[in-house]
C-alpha cells in the first residue's frame, strides 16, 4: 500500500508538470530509463569531440581555430554536466564510462561518420547541432529536475555551435565554385545521418512510449524529424544548395515537407557497432581515458589533502 501511495504522488507530479528530484520516490523503470538516456547523451557529447577535434590544427584561419577549440571545449563541459546529472540517480561515473569504453553503452550514431573536409565541420555544426537543439529544447522541460536544469545551459551553448557551423557553410556556399561544391558534398553526406539522429520511426521505437508517458520527452521521434526538415530546407535554399532528396516537396495539407526516409538498415548497422568509425571512436576514447589516469589520480590526491587540512583545522 505504501508503494502505491508513493506512485500516486509521482504520477501527480507528472500530471502537474512538476519536477521529480533525486530524493523523490520514483519507479525503478523510470530511474533506469533516465540513466540510459542521460548517460547516452553524456557519451555522445564526449565522443562528439573527436570528429571535430582532429580539425583544430587544420582550421583555415586563427579565428576558425579559436572558435572550433571553444566549441570542442563546450562539448566536454556538456558531458560533465550530464554525467553529474546521471550520478544523482545512484550510478557511478566509473560504471558509466566503463559501459562506454567496453561498447556496452551506445552514443549518437552520427559521430560514427568521418569528417573528411572543412565543410564537414560546417555541416556538423549546422545540421548535427541543429538537430541536437531540436531534440534538446524540449528536454529543458523534462520531468527530471537535474536533467532539465543541465539542458538550459547546454541549449544556449549549442545555439552558438549551430551558428558557427552555418557561418562556415555560408562562407563556402558563397565562395568559389570549388568551395560551393565542397559544401554541397558535405550536405549530401550528412543529411541522412542527421535525420537518423532523432531515432527510429515511432512505430519501431522501443522507448518512446514510456518517455512520453513519464514526460521525459515531449515530442516523438517523427515529430522532431519533421520539424527539423521544415526548419532546415529554407536554410539550404538560402545557401543555394540542394537537399539530396528527389522526393522532397512541400505538402500544403500538413504545412510541412514530404521527404524520403533515411536508410534504417544503415542506422541499425551503425548503432550495432559496424559504422565507418565505431571502432576508431572507441579506441580513441579508451586511449584518452588510459592516458588521463594520472590526472584523475592527482585530483583525488589533492582532494584528500585538502580534506585532511580542513579536518585538522
Amino acid at each position: 500500500m505504501e508503494e502505491n501511495k508513493f506512485e500516486e504522488v509521482f504520477e501527480s507530479k507528472l500530471a502537474k508538470n512538476e519536477m521529480v528530484e533525486p530524493k523523490d520516490w520514483m519507479p525503478e523503470n523510470y530511474r533506469k530509463h533516465l540513466i540510459r538516456q542521460i548517460s547516452q547523451h553524456a557519451h555522445s557529447e564526449i565522443v562528439g569531440m573527436l570528429p571535430e577535434g582532429n580539425w583544430i590544427t587544420r582550421a583555415p584561419s586563427l579565428r576558425a581555430k579559436v572558435v572550433l577549440l571553444a566549441k570542442v571545449q563546450d562539448e566536454g563541459g556538456h558531458g560533465l554536466y550530464l554525467y553529474t546529472a546521471a550520478e544523482t540517480l545512484g550510478v557511478s561515473r566509473d560504471e558509466l564510462l566503463n559501459n562506454l569504453h567496453t561498447g556496452k553503452a551506445k552514443y549518437s550514431s552520427i559521430f560514427n561518420y568521418p569528417t573528411l573536409t572543412w565543410a564537414d565541420i560546417g555541416a556538423v555544426g549546422w545540421l548535427v547541432d541543429g538537430a541536437a537543439i531540436m531534440n534538446q529544447v524540449m528536454l529543458q522541460r523534462t520531468s527530471y529536475g537535474p536533467y532539465a536544469r543541465a539542458m538550459v545551459r547546454i541549449c544556449k551553448e549549442e545555439s552558438f555551435h549551430q551558428r558557427q557551423g552555418f557561418e562556415i557553410m555560408t562562407h563556402l556556399a558563397f565562395g568559389t565554385a570549388d568551395q560551393k561544391a565542397m559544401a554541397q558534398d558535405a550536405l549530401n553526406r550528412w543529411w541522412y545521418p542527421t535525420m537518423m539522429m532523432f531515432g527510429p520511426p515511432d512505430s519501431e521505437s522501443p522507448n518512446s512510449e514510456n518517455a512520453l508517458k513519464w514526460r521525459i520527452k515531449r515530442e516523438t521521434n517523427d515529430q522532431l524529424r519533421q520539424k527539423f526538415v521544415n526548419q532546415t530546407v529554407p536554410q539550404v535554399e538560402y545557401l543555394g544548395l540542394t537537399v539530396p532528396d528527389k522526393n522532397l516537396k512541400w505538402n500544403e495539407s500538413k504545412k510541412g515537407y514530404d521527404y524520403s526516409e533515411p536508410d534504417w538498415v544503415e542506422f541499425k548497422n551503425v548503432i550495432s557497432g559496424n559504422g565507418p568509425c565505431n571502432k576508431q571512436r572507441l579506441l580513441a576514447r579508451n586511449k584518452a581515458h588510459k592516458e588521463g589516469a594520472w590526472v584523475r589520480e592527482a585530483a583525488q590526491a589533492f582532494a584528500r589533502k585538502r580534506k585532511e587540512v580542513y579536518e585538522a583545522a
